[in-house]
């Protein structure tokens, strides 16, 4: 039980993932450049869009990471 949900956990978060890194900017485009970022973007240079998929994608690694060592202390 506890196992399929683990796979559940980690095939979710590692779909989530990819479609999160993808939607960083590159070289310029990206999400940030879709919703606005070029209009807002204070003195540090990354617009608030991107320091929130920063912050989102750092959390989906980390659960991805965790289910990993959870699946892999489990099986």
């Amino acid at each position: 039980m506890l196992t399929d949900i683990l796979i559940v956990l980690e095939v979710i978060s590692a779909i989530s993932l990819i479609v999160l890194v993808l939607l960083h900017s590159g070289k310029g485009g990206g999400m940030s450049d879709l919703l606005g970022g070029s209009v807002g973007a204070v003195a540090s240079g990354s617009t608030v869009a991107e320091r929130n998929l920063d912050r989102i994608t750092i959390i989906v690694a980390a659960i991805f990471l965790f289910s990993a060592v959870a699946l892999s202390l489990r099986i």
